[in-house]
């Protein structure tokens, strides 16, 4: 091995191996990018155009058009590059880390960066990083990836040397990229990354799992599709029409035909949705939201009931030990005064039945004080490892660690946990075990975690396998606080403005449950469903209890699924946080899945849609704001788009049905798109959100932007510019006005009129305070005036040079135009009041 590979050396390591990456995972290049553009119908109509206009011997009008289609093919490459910008920042801000010692420090570095040599730290719902060995730990792994086996494999420490890859081999230490850690810790050396792992070998690659489309993008590519078969179909009938029946060449009677197949055709949407939802997921991103699936924004605006942790997501999840209570002692940690004697044996007990180098803050609190408070000869604080350890289960919230003594078959037995759990391990019945619970009673009321100590012995032969077993003796309580954060009570008031329920979700006690339930302003603080009656309730009786308890205390990881169900199955859109391995079916099962970035484990990011990367309860209320926004703004897009198309739809057809003189050339067509793009996908993504936004309720989960109550809006909107364009064109041809300037009159009076329709459009915010509005207002002054003053483009337009008269009925067409929208604006503002 050379001295640029030694494991001593990741940079050198890095360089020699290459990233940690599965083939296949490099973004989508640009001539792929380009290669979907070709294929679009628009693009292929504008050459079928092109060639028409070089066949008839317009080469005027033929070289514009083709032009357009380089300048067409560069306006969406930079509208999809943008998009693909924001969507590769978010998967480098998602991308899987892992946990490594280098120099005896622990690192927390992204996967790609691991390399051969390296010492993973592992923990419980971790997603191993690489191909590794087992050093130290006890560890049960998930690799069904690999197996197809769902049940979980026990790994031991063995010879580091005897790395053979053995994916299912009962007790070995190997251990494979892509498998999940579900219960233990321990640290593992890598020997393999990338396309060397076992995953590698099989021939996984990430880059070809493609996400299902969105909801909404199904339904633009169905409209889309719709539309555009409708228009092939229309003008085929054109082509017969002006072919059969005006006798025109085929070539000149496809070219209206093309035209109007181009004005019928919305794709603008899909570019819209794309648009949207990537830039609010980034923008999302920037106040430590996390969007892993881009199409979770779509639902955040329907949210109706938010099922949220306790502990991390409305506390701070910064455990203090604030309080010790014995059998006639109370004391509070932090202070001058020293340990009182009696409540010794409670301070080492909790600390013998803590982890020597605990994850859980709860423990770090522990082992904190009793680093504090007990003396350096004290037992706890040997570093002895216990011979056994007893986990915590849902039928036991307890943890017992057993020791080793000198006498065989003797062993010292630590228990912490549940008080009811500590209480039933030590058999506690009658008044001892009233005065017990009064105290965890008293303890709980003022918002503090209790967990109950007790300790004992066990003599014989072997240790028992259940806890269940021993018989201990009660030591005492102990009482956490976890602070409650400071934005939550505002976070919560914004919700139920916004006409959303909060369920709050912990595994403590019933009455700390309500205690912080009351601080963060939740309603009916003291109406409590324990995981113990979800358990005795059947399905439909727990949809009515849900409808007014807002707090579930110790409640178990398995219940939050039955949960989320029976909230959905009673007409809710729910949003649920988690952090859990145990957690990631009810995140999956959720409409809208929340996973915690600092506390998380990776197996509960991996399944939320979501990840709050600062775990604050105040974050889920801004994505909820943000898609109310992208909501509001897709619907004012979407309702413009058909607007917009129907007076083009109306000039490129009627005129063909009626015989009168072409009024939209394709060319015409090219230069309004040049409008209408970059109006739907930056001005309106651009609007500002409405302050009464978190003021309204949730919108249905099945309305849709393209739903017709939203739609008809804009074709009643485009409707009237349609009438009035046609009815002006009619009148035009009986006073005798040449073709060139009545198409010179009505283009420039349908160009005014989709500015009108931004300007009176039915924004939640004035329009007037977009940034994006004067810029947009100057581009389409200096294109119309590059249209009708240069001769060259004014020719291929087909238009005139502008007279008196043309702009005199540019002004009524104008007047009447906003005569119309604002009586729709009226109408419709006081049909919402009704």
């Amino acid at each position: 091995m050379s001295a640029a590979a030694r494991a001593d050396d990741p940079p050198a390591r890095l360089a020699a191996d290459g990233p940690n990456l599965l083939p296949g995972s490099e973004p989508q290049s640009f001539w792929r990018m380009a290669m979907g553009v070709v294929k679009e119908p628009m693009f292929l109509m504008l050459l079928a155009a092109g060639t028409g206009y070089l066949l008839l011997g317009d080469t005027a009008e033929a070289s514009f058009l083709l032009a357009s289609v380089f300048l067409i093919v560069a306006l969406t490459l930079f509208q999809q590059r943008k998009t693909q910008r924001a969507l590769e920042a978010l998967r480098e801000l998602s991308a899987p880390r892992a946990l490594v010692l280098r120099d005896g420090k622990e690192l927390r570095i992204a996967c790609r960066e691991v390399v051969r040599g390296d010492v993973l730290v592992l923990r419980e719902g971790d997603r191993i990083a690489a191909d590794a060995v087992l050093l130290e730990g006890t560890l049960e792994v998930d690799e069904s990836l690999l197996t197809g086996e769902s049940v979980p494999r026990p790994r031991r420490p063995r010879d580091a040397q005897e790395h053979r890859p053995d994916p299912g081999a009962e007790n070995g230490a190997s251990l494979y990229a892509g498998t999940v850690i579900t219960q233990g810790a321990g640290l593992a050396r890598v020997h393999a990354t990338a396309g060397r792992t076992a995953m590698g070998r099989i021939g996984v690659a990430l880059a070809t799992t493609q996400a299902p489309a969105s909801r909404l993008y199904r339904q633009s590519r169905r409209i889309v599709r719709g539309f555009a078969g409708a228009g092939l179909a229309v003008a085929a009938l054109l082509v017969l029409l002006a072919w059969l029946r005006d006798g025109q060449g085929f070539v000149a009677s496809l070219l209206p035909a093309i035209a109007f197949a181009m004005a019928v055709l919305p794709e603008e949407i899909p570019v819209v949705l794309a648009v949207f939802l990537a830039l609010a997921a980034w923008r999302l991103s920037g106040q430590k939201i996390l969007t892993r699936r881009v199409d979770a924004i779509e639902v955040l605006g329907a949210i109706t009931v938010l099922a949220v942790d306790k502990t991390g997501t409305l506390t701070l999840n910064r455990m203090a030990l604030v309080e010790l209570a014995g059998a006639d002692t109370v004391f509070k940690p932090g202070g001058d005064a020293p340990l009182p004697a009696a409540l010794t044996e409670l301070v080492e007990c909790a600390m013998l039945a803590t982890p020597l180098n605990p994850f859980d803050p709860m423990e770090k609190a522990i082992r904190a004080v009793g680093d504090s408070c007990l003396g350096p000869d004290s037992k706890a604080r040997l570093g002895t490892v216990p011979a056994r350890q007893y986990p915590l289960t849902p039928q036991l919230l307890a943890v017992t660690h057993a020791y080793g003594t000198n006498v065989p078959g003797r062993y010292v037995l630590d228990t912490k946990g549940a008080p009811e759990a500590v209480m039933d391990l030590c058999r506690l019945q009658g008044h001892p075990r009233e005065a017990v619970q009064s105290q965890v009673q008293d303890m709980a009321a003022r918002g503090l975690r209790v967990l109950g100590v007790a300790c004992g012995e066990w003599v014989g032969s072997g240790l028992p396998a259940s806890q269940r077993e021993f018989t201990l003796r009660f030591v005492g309580l102990l009482g956490l606080a976890d602070p409650l954060r400071a934005t939550v009570p505002q976070a919560v008031q914004d919700c139920r403005e916004a006409g959303i329920r909060v369920i709050m979700m912990t595994g403590d006690h019933p009455v700390t449950a309500s205690a912080i339930a009351r601080q963060a302003g939740l309603p009916n603080p003291s109406d409590v469903l324990t995981g113990a009656d979800i358990d005795a309730l059947d399905d439909a009786s727990l949809r009515i209890r849900l409808r007014s308890a807002a707090i579930c205390a110790r409640l178990r990881p398995e219940q939050k699924l039955r949960l989320v169900r029976a909230l959905q199955a009673d007409g809710g859109t729910v949003g649920m946080t988690g952090d859990g391995v145990n957690d990631a079916p009810a995140l999956k099962a959720a409409d809208a899945g929340i996973a915690m970035g600092e506390r998380g484990t990776d197996v509960a990011r991996e399944a939320a849609a979501l990840v709050l990367l600062d775990d604050s309860f105040a974050s889920i209320a801004t994505a909820i704001r943000q898609g109310r926004h992208v909501d509001d703004n897709v619907r004012s897009a979407v309702r413009f788009i058909f607007a917009v198309h129907m007076p083009i739809v109306a000039l490129a057809l009627v005129p063909a049905l009626l015989r009168w003189p072409v009024l939209l050339l394709p060319a015409q067509i090219i230069l309004l798109e040049l409008i209408i793009d970059p109006a739907c996908s930056i001005l309106f993504e651009a609007q500002p959100a409405d302050p009464k936004l978190m003021r309204r309720p949730p919108r249905p989960a099945t309305d849709s932007p393209f739903s017709l109550r939203n739609m008809a809006y804009g074709l009643s909107q485009g409707f009237g510019l349609a009438l009035v364009l046609l009815t002006a064109n009619g009148y035009m041809l009986q006073q005798g006005w040449p073709a060139g300037e009545i198409r010179t009159a009505l283009f420039v009076s349908l160009v005014a009129g989709l500015f009108l329709l931004v300007l009176v459009h039915r924004h939640s915010v004035n329009i007037l305070r977009n940034p994006w509005l004067p810029r947009l207002a100057i581009a389409v002054a200096v294109l119309l005036s590059l249209v009708l003053w240069l001769p060259w483009l004014r020719g291929v337009m087909g238009f005139v040079a502008p007279s008196t008269r043309g702009a005199a009925g540019l002004l009524v067409i104008l007047g009447i135009m906003t005569l119309w929208l604002l009586a729709l604006r009226l109408v419709s503002v006081a049909s919402r009041k009704a």
